[in-house]
Protein backbone atom coordinates (compact mmCIF):
# COMPACT_ATOMS: atom_id res chain seq x y z
CA UNK A 1 0.00 0.00 0.00
CA UNK A 2 1.37 3.53 -1.12
CA UNK A 3 1.95 5.91 1.94
CA UNK A 4 2.54 9.42 1.95
CA UNK A 5 6.02 9.91 2.53
CA UNK A 6 5.75 11.53 5.22
CA UNK A 7 4.31 8.55 7.66
CA UNK A 8 6.23 6.51 5.96
CA UNK A 9 9.12 6.95 9.04
CA UNK A 10 5.72 5.76 11.41
CA UNK A 11 4.60 3.18 9.45
CA UNK A 12 8.41 1.35 9.43
CA UNK A 13 7.58 1.79 13.59
CA UNK A 14 4.47 -0.14 12.36
CA UNK A 15 6.14 -2.94 10.49
CA UNK A 16 8.10 -3.65 13.87
CA UNK A 17 5.16 -3.66 16.20
CA UNK A 18 3.09 -6.26 13.11
CA UNK A 19 5.73 -8.46 13.54
CA UNK A 20 6.45 -8.32 17.36
CA UNK A 21 2.79 -8.71 17.93
CA UNK A 22 2.15 -11.81 15.43
CA UNK A 23 4.65 -13.39 17.17
CA UNK A 24 3.90 -12.92 20.74
CA UNK A 25 0.04 -13.75 20.09
CA UNK A 26 1.01 -17.23 19.44
CA UNK A 27 2.93 -17.28 22.12
CA UNK A 28 3.52 -20.87 24.20
CA UNK A 29 2.65 -21.33 27.86
CA UNK A 30 6.61 -21.77 29.12
CA UNK A 31 7.87 -19.36 31.29
CA UNK A 32 11.21 -19.09 28.89
CA UNK A 33 8.65 -17.99 25.90
CA UNK A 34 6.73 -15.51 28.43
CA UNK A 35 9.79 -13.72 29.11
CA UNK A 36 11.04 -13.62 25.96
CA UNK A 37 7.80 -12.17 24.18
CA UNK A 38 6.91 -10.23 27.22
CA UNK A 39 10.73 -8.20 26.82
CA UNK A 40 10.35 -7.70 22.79
CA UNK A 41 6.64 -5.81 23.75
CA UNK A 42 7.75 -3.96 26.69
CA UNK A 43 10.59 -3.11 24.97
CA UNK A 44 8.63 -1.94 21.53
CA UNK A 45 6.05 -0.13 24.13
CA UNK A 46 8.53 1.94 25.57
CA UNK A 47 10.50 2.91 22.07
CA UNK A 48 7.14 3.55 21.02
CA UNK A 49 6.01 6.48 23.28
CA UNK A 50 7.30 9.13 21.08
CA UNK A 51 5.53 7.45 18.32
CA UNK A 52 2.14 7.97 20.50
CA UNK A 53 3.04 11.79 20.91
CA UNK A 54 3.15 12.47 17.49
CA UNK A 55 -0.33 10.54 16.86
CA UNK A 56 -1.81 12.19 19.91
CA UNK A 57 -0.23 15.20 19.64
CA UNK A 58 0.00 16.43 15.61
CA UNK A 59 -2.29 13.85 13.83
CA UNK A 60 -4.94 13.87 16.53
CA UNK A 61 -4.81 18.11 16.79
CA UNK A 62 -4.82 18.02 12.61
CA UNK A 63 -8.01 16.34 12.59
CA UNK A 64 -9.87 17.64 15.69
CA UNK A 65 -11.78 20.35 13.18
CA UNK A 66 -12.68 17.95 10.63
CA UNK A 67 -14.30 15.74 13.58
CA UNK A 68 -17.45 17.25 14.22
CA UNK A 69 -18.32 17.72 10.21
CA UNK A 70 -16.85 14.54 9.01
CA UNK A 71 -18.12 11.07 10.80
CA UNK A 72 -15.22 9.00 9.58
CA UNK A 73 -12.66 11.53 11.49
CA UNK A 74 -14.80 11.23 14.29
CA UNK A 75 -14.90 7.25 14.30
CA UNK A 76 -10.86 7.29 14.03
CA UNK A 77 -10.13 9.35 16.64
CA UNK A 78 -12.62 8.13 18.93
CA UNK A 79 -11.14 4.61 18.01
CA UNK A 80 -7.47 5.84 18.49
CA UNK A 81 -8.21 6.88 21.77
CA UNK A 82 -9.45 3.97 22.88
CA UNK A 83 -6.70 2.02 21.45
CA UNK A 84 -3.94 4.06 23.06
CA UNK A 85 -5.69 3.89 26.37
CA UNK A 86 -6.08 0.15 26.14
CA UNK A 87 -2.27 -0.53 25.00
CA UNK A 88 -1.30 1.53 28.15
CA UNK A 89 -3.12 -0.25 30.55
CA UNK A 90 -2.56 -3.28 29.87
CA UNK A 91 0.82 -2.41 29.56
CA UNK A 92 0.34 -0.54 33.10
CA UNK A 93 -1.34 -3.44 34.66
CA UNK A 94 1.26 -6.05 33.54
CA UNK A 95 4.28 -3.91 34.92
CA UNK A 96 2.34 -3.54 38.17
CA UNK A 97 1.86 -7.54 38.45
CA UNK A 98 5.79 -8.37 38.22
CA UNK A 99 6.03 -6.18 41.46
CA UNK A 100 6.40 -7.95 44.72
CA UNK A 101 5.86 -7.32 48.37
CA UNK A 102 9.50 -6.51 48.37
CA UNK A 103 9.31 -4.20 45.12
CA UNK A 104 11.85 -6.06 43.47
CA UNK A 105 10.43 -7.09 39.46
CA UNK A 106 10.06 -10.48 38.22
CA UNK A 107 9.11 -11.58 34.79
CA UNK A 108 7.72 -14.90 36.30
CA UNK A 109 4.79 -13.23 36.81
CA UNK A 110 3.50 -12.36 33.95
CA UNK A 111 1.30 -14.86 32.27
CA UNK A 112 1.13 -16.44 29.10
CA UNK A 113 -2.82 -14.62 29.30
CA UNK A 114 -1.45 -11.26 29.53
CA UNK A 115 0.96 -11.75 26.79
CA UNK A 116 -1.17 -12.74 24.42
CA UNK A 117 -3.48 -10.09 25.51
CA UNK A 118 -1.02 -6.95 25.36
CA UNK A 119 0.14 -9.08 21.34
CA UNK A 120 -3.69 -8.82 20.08
CA UNK A 121 -4.06 -5.02 21.25
CA UNK A 122 -0.66 -4.03 19.20
CA UNK A 123 -1.32 -6.12 16.21
CA UNK A 124 -4.63 -4.80 16.10
CA UNK A 125 -4.22 -1.20 16.85
CA UNK A 126 -1.52 -1.34 14.29
CA UNK A 127 -3.31 -2.89 11.82
CA UNK A 128 -6.02 -0.13 12.16
CA UNK A 129 -3.23 2.70 11.76
CA UNK A 130 -2.27 1.71 8.65
CA UNK A 131 -5.58 0.79 7.16
CA UNK A 132 -7.93 3.13 8.27
CA UNK A 133 -6.40 6.15 10.56
CA UNK A 134 -3.31 7.01 8.22
CA UNK A 135 -5.43 7.28 5.04
CA UNK A 136 -7.85 9.67 7.06
CA UNK A 137 -5.23 11.36 7.83
CA UNK A 138 -3.48 11.32 3.99
CA UNK A 139 -7.14 12.58 3.17
CA UNK A 140 -7.23 15.26 6.21
CA UNK A 141 -4.49 17.01 6.80
CA UNK A 142 -2.36 19.41 4.74
CA UNK A 143 1.03 19.43 3.51
CA UNK A 144 2.52 21.22 5.90
CA UNK A 145 0.65 19.32 8.45
CA UNK A 146 1.76 16.36 6.99
CA UNK A 147 5.74 17.60 7.54
CA UNK A 148 5.36 17.91 10.88
CA UNK A 149 4.80 14.93 11.28
CA UNK A 150 7.28 14.04 9.35
CA UNK A 151 9.58 16.55 10.64
CA UNK A 152 9.13 14.95 14.62
CA UNK A 153 9.64 11.54 13.41
CA UNK A 154 12.71 10.38 14.65
CA UNK A 155 15.87 10.78 12.34
CA UNK A 156 16.94 7.15 12.60
CA UNK A 157 14.18 5.61 10.92
CA UNK A 158 13.76 8.49 8.22
CA UNK A 159 15.46 7.34 4.66
CA UNK A 160 17.38 10.07 3.22
CA UNK A 161 16.11 9.20 -0.08
CA UNK A 162 12.23 10.36 1.36
CA UNK A 163 11.12 12.85 -1.43
CA UNK A 164 8.48 15.06 1.24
Amino acid sequence: MKRANQLQPLSRQHHLGLHVGRHAKECADNPQEIAEHWQALSSYMSDMRHHFKIEDNLIVDALLPHQAAQPEVASVLDTLEEQHKQLNEVTANIQASQETKNGQATDSVVTVDQVRQLANLLYDHVRFEERELFPIVEKYLTEDELNAVYDASPDHIKHLDEQR
